[in-house]
């Protein structure tokens, strides 16, 4: 459980998202309860009775409550538009609920033509004299642009998804690894990581010097 995280940072009005592992009564009761801060939670399969009920509720929506289309960048235009109501507050099992939300993202490729589309079924501790349709749909792309810049990290940079360490602690111990590498490059203001990684890869002297960590780096800086 992510609580014992939590208990040091100061939340007292913050907005927290999380991955739908961790969409949990508990963490929401202590977060609201206890921290005085709110919970923007996605409901998926591993609480598929809160999952059915917002599908079964929004399966006869009507129009959107804000609709974005953001600019054709990376060759796609993507098209977000949310759904929201207070009317479930009080039938749904779970602690602090103030509004449920329903997000649609639809992207076309601009090369291919070819279209996706995906829905994210969720629940908030904020009523909407709090945060409005247009400020749920900010919060939830932000999550996702954190945790897509993170998986591209691993995915991309360090073909994790390949990856044959399988047995005992190894999958964990190389994580870390990999999310100390990259860290630490990101410590030192670099924005491109993968660009670094390639001028750094087999290059023992450039890691060392990289990290100041060689006598000629360290007089370079105090010079």
């Amino acid at each position: 459980m992510a609580i014992p995280l939590l208990d040091s940072p100061d939340l007292k009005d913050t907005d927290l998202t999380v991955d739908a592992l961790l969409t949990q009564r508990k963490l929401a009761e202590y977060l609201v309860d206890k921290r005085q801060a709110h919970f923007h939670f996605i409901a998926k399969a591993n609480q598929a009775t809160l999952l059915d009920d917002l599908v079964l509720f929004f399966k006869d929506r009507k129009h959107p409550d804000f609709k974005r289309l953001d600019p054709p960048d990376h060759g796609r235009i993507e098209t977000r538009q949310i759904w929201t109501s207070t009317e479930l507050g009080g039938y749904l099992d779970f602690p602090h609920v103030r509004q449920v939300f329903l997000i649609e993202r639809i992207v076309v490729n601009k090369k291919t033509g070819q279209s996706s589309r995906d829905l994210a079924y969720g629940i908030t501790s904020r009523s909407p004299q709090q945060t409005n349709p247009k400020r749920l749909l900010d919060i939830n792309r932000g999550h996702w642009t954190i945790e897509n810049s993170c998986h591209y990290n691993f995915m991309w940079n360090f073909d994790e998804d390949r990856c044959r360490i399988r047995t005992g602690y190894g999958p964990e111990s190389v994580t870390r690894l990999r999310r100390f590498a990259i860290g630490l490059i990101k410590s030192k203001g670099v924005k491109n990581v993968a660009q670094k990684i390639r001028q750094l890869n087999k290059n023992t002297r450039l890691v060392l010097d990289y990290l100041r960590m060689t006598t000629n780096s360290c007089v370079a800086r105090s010079t």
